[in-house]
């Protein structure tokens, strides 16, 4: 009777497993894309306006592949095997997804975020090689700690800083970054009919980046057009592999000499690559599509210290200049000095 019992029991258990919907997310390698190649015929970034130039070599975008239990079923079973699973991660469909009330917002924010990374791809590349990207930068808000409280309004249009014109992003931020906190600053801005200027202090703590504390809303006038041709990817991670895909593309170096690079990373106007989610993951999608080398945002580093798979090289990059450099050095095959993420 005990016997039949536990086989009962059993039995129920094994149901449990296998029948009962789980409310969680699961989490596998996505596809690649080659920013440098081609889908159905069409180059995945085409650039008009200037002239480009012959890449060989890959730069693949990562991705990583959800499914959520609200829209394909799988059980308790299946969860607790890609919890244990070295190539899978397990997550509360709530935690990847969001709300189930404001999920179409997140895929709307998704697909919006899609689109400014390619933008910010574009200004980061231009501006590195030195091509200047005329901006409008529109004050939106003046933060309650910021010295310019009072003295910016929103509806600013900036147009000048420490008595020199701003014309681009790189023109304000480079003139921020030349002073350190506490310095006292001039900013110019057009209000209205009139130019107006104003003093006042940089925020930040000694040692640190100074601020001003302020959001500010730069419209672009882009000298170059970059078309996209992926509808199936959202979010910004990309940012990273658009930018040297378009520097690739508009120099007539051959960066990469046939290496094949993977990587990730979101990317800032000034150039600041900035961490992301599921990089195990994404590592794992580069080797099997067959990338030999992998660049990963600095801040990611303690996700892929253990976690690299086999054949694959992976260098820390914290900016579009080091990821240009990284690939330089791969291209030439000297990849010694390239930093990579230490052990924690």
């Amino acid at each position: 009777m005990v016997i039949a019992g536990t086989g009962l029991l059993g039995s129920l258990l094994t149901a449990a497993l296998t029948i009962i919907p789980s409310p969680y997310a699961i989490g596998t390698a996505g596809p690649t894309f080659d920013t440098l190649g081609e889908i159905n015929g069409v180059p995945l970034v085409s650039i008009s306006g200037a002239p480009t130039y012959e890449a060989t070599g890959e730069l693949r975008l990562t991705t990583v592949s959800e499914a959520q239990a609200s829209t394909q079923v799988f059980t308790v079973g299946q969860v607790i095997t890609a919890y244990f699973s070295p190539s899978a991660t397990v997550l509360p469909e709530e935690a990847v997804f969001g709300d189930p009330s404001q999920r179409e917002q997140n895929l709307d924010a998704s697909a919006q975020e899609w689109v400014t990374s390619q933008e910010k791809a574009t200004v980061s590349a231009l501006e590195a090689l030195g091509i200047p990207v005329p901006a409008t930068l529109t004050v939106v808000e003046v933060m309650p700690e910021s010295h310019a409280l009072g003295l910016l309004e929103a509806g600013d249009v900036i147009i000048g800083a420490d008595g020199r014109p701003v014309v681009s992003w790189n023109d304000f931020a480079s003139a921020i970054a030349a002073h350190a906190p506490g310095d006292d600053f001039t900013v110019t801005v057009r209000r209205g009919a009139h130019e107006v200027d104003v003093t006042f202090a940089l925020l930040g703590e000694p040692g640190q980046d100074p601020r001003i504390g302020i959001l500010v809303d730069p419209q672009f006038d882009l000298p170059i057009s970059v078309d996209v041709k992926i509808d199936s990817v959202g979010g910004p991670s990309a940012g990273s592999m658009f930018a040297l895909a378009i520097m690739d593309l508009l120099t007539e170096e051959d960066e990469l000499h046939g290496a094949k690079v993977a990587g990730t990373g979101t990317i800032d106007i000034d150039g600041d690559i900035g961490p992301i989610g599921g990089i195990r993951l994404k590592m794992l999608g580069a080797r099997a599509d067959g990338a030999d080398h992998f660049l990963a945002p600095v801040e990611n580093c303690g996700e892929v210290v253990g976690h690299v798979p086999p054949g694959l090289s992976v260098y820390a990059v914290d900016d579009l200049a080091e990821a240009y450099a990284a690939i330089l050095a791969i291209g030439r095959g000297d990849t010694a000095h390239l930093p990579t993420c230490p052990a924690t």
